[in-house]
């Protein structure tokens, strides 16, 4: 029996696809081990989203074959679209399989080891061309309580900053009887919250033929069917999909989240046109305006980069401005990097590192102070909490898990008390006081 490790990096589609994988290896009759032992097989499920997760792919595929040098070491996904070329000059490398061909995984390795000659090989396609979504699943996943489903793959924005149109191609979208049918059978195996993931979310669905035409919120209604599946909560969406009719269409669902993250990237306009964005700030507003008029206390969270080519300072603190105006619940702050083959990589009047620096450490503090704040206003309210992992603050233990808004918050565990509390279980509580600056005790 063949010994083989994975090691995911990136986002939540890439440790979707590892799952998958991973569960097709057993299947096949690999034995998995962790990535720290001896392997006969290394598995990397590469990121290419900065020039950072380049070089973290890098190091990793020449850590897998320093631990094993006769171990055959598979360079997978993204890293593998961009940079195709130069790995075939890496002789770490022995396989390397681009985005939809991840399914072909076993078959690849089976032919691979018949071979005498083991020279390196490349399964890469032109993924600009792809129009078929790569149909792979999970039965199951390491996380106990919540499951992710990768419904989408591919974007058509081509923000100016960006190289995932070109390293996973354009919308592709899942059908929505397999996205069904995955979930039922997560819900079968205790899940009771699914979480839907995607490389552009919103546009799921856009990409069938106008007689099968499903987009997002069809979907979320069919899995709002689904008895058994208490909680779906929605990855990163775009602005835009906040019309009226979507967010009332939410707001319908009793299953769904109140917890949305809307990719702004600059409060600005002027620095939005230049990313290529496709909304403009107020069109931005009227979004969080619908989700909190239909929703009580909706969870806001955000992406914003400080440090865009030709950011001046006016434009930084517009953002400041905004996002102050906004209130989020959290933000995900990110200083520009310059990734290659990108129109921003070529633009004039980049950013100092040191100012970039700057700007991100106002807005941390911003994100501090805003969390805090919406954290803070849940106090004296009832919420249900699934419970999620023993944890412990300041030499005590808590059962912790998050609301529907995605609070952290737990309950006193002792030994005799609630030893009967588990994981994987909902329970209703008042939220009394701030255990930290990321806790609430319920009680």
């Amino acid at each position: 029996m063949r010994r083989v490790a994975l090691h995911n990096l990136g986002c939540k589609v890439n440790a979707y696809e590892t799952e998958a994988m991973e569960q097709r290896l057993e299947e096949a009759g690999y034995e998995i081990v962790s990535f720290q032992e001896e392997a006969d097989v290394y598995i990397i499920n590469t990121c290419s989203v900065t020039n950072i997760a380049d070089r973290k792919s890098r190091q990793m595929l020449h850590k897998a074959k320093k631990k094993n040098p006769s171990s055959v070491v598979v360079a997978v996904g993204c890293y593998v679209q961009a940079a195709k070329e130069s790995l075939k000059d890496d002789p770490s490398v022995d396989l390397m399989i681009g985005n939809n061909k991840k399914i072909e995984l076993i078959e690849i390795l089976e032919d691979y080891f018949k071979e005498k000659d083991r020279i390196q090989r490349s399964y890469v396609l032109d993924i600009g061309k792809t129009r078929e979504y790569e149909r792979l699943n999970i039965c199951k996943i390491g996380d106990h309580t919540r499951a992710f489903i990768k419904i989408q793959d591919g974007c058509n924005q081509f923000c100016s900053y960006c190289i995932i149109p070109y390293t996973r191609g354009r919308v592709r979208s899942r059908r929505p009887l397999e996205v069904v049918e995955e979930a039922k059978r997560l819900v079968e195996k205790g899940y009771q919250e699914m979480v839907l993931t995607g490389i552009h979310l919103s546009s799921y669905g856009m990409d069938f033929l106008e007689e099968d035409r499903m987009e997002l919120l069809g979907l979320l209604q069919k899995l709002d069917e689904i008895s058994g599946l208490k909680r779906i909560r929605l990855g990163s969406l775009e602005p835009r999909i906040m019309t009226e009719d979507f967010v009332q269409g939410l707001a319908g669902l009793k299953s769904i989240c109140s917890h949305f993250h809307l990719s702004l990237q600059s409060g600005c306009d002027e620095t939005l046109k230049r990313m290529n964005r496709h909304y403009t700030t107020e069109q931005y507003e009227q979004g969080c305006r619908l989700l909190r008029t239909w929703f009580f206390q909706p969870a806001i969270t955000t992406d914003v980069i400080v440090g865009f080519p030709q950011e001046t300072e006016r434009e930084f603190l517009e953002t400041v401005e905004f996002l102050e105006r906004i209130q989020f619940y959290e933000m995900h702050v990110f200083k520009y990097s310059r990734r290659a083959n990108t129109k921003a990589a070529r633009m004039e009047g980049q950013i100092p590192e040191s100012e970039k620096t700057r700007r991100s450490n106002v807005l941390l503090e911003l994100d501090k102070r805003m969390s805090r704040l919406y954290r803070e206003s849940f106090l004296g309210q009832e919420r249900e909490v699934l419970l999620e992992e023993k944890v412990s603050v300041n030499g005590i233990d808590y059962l912790a898990g998050y609301t529907r808004e995605y609070v952290k918050a737990g309950i006193l565990w002792e030994e005799g008390l609630n030893h009967k509390l588990d994981t994987n279980r909902i329970l209703t509580g008042t939220l009394k006081s701030m255990i930290n600056e990321e806790f609430l005790s319920l009680e």
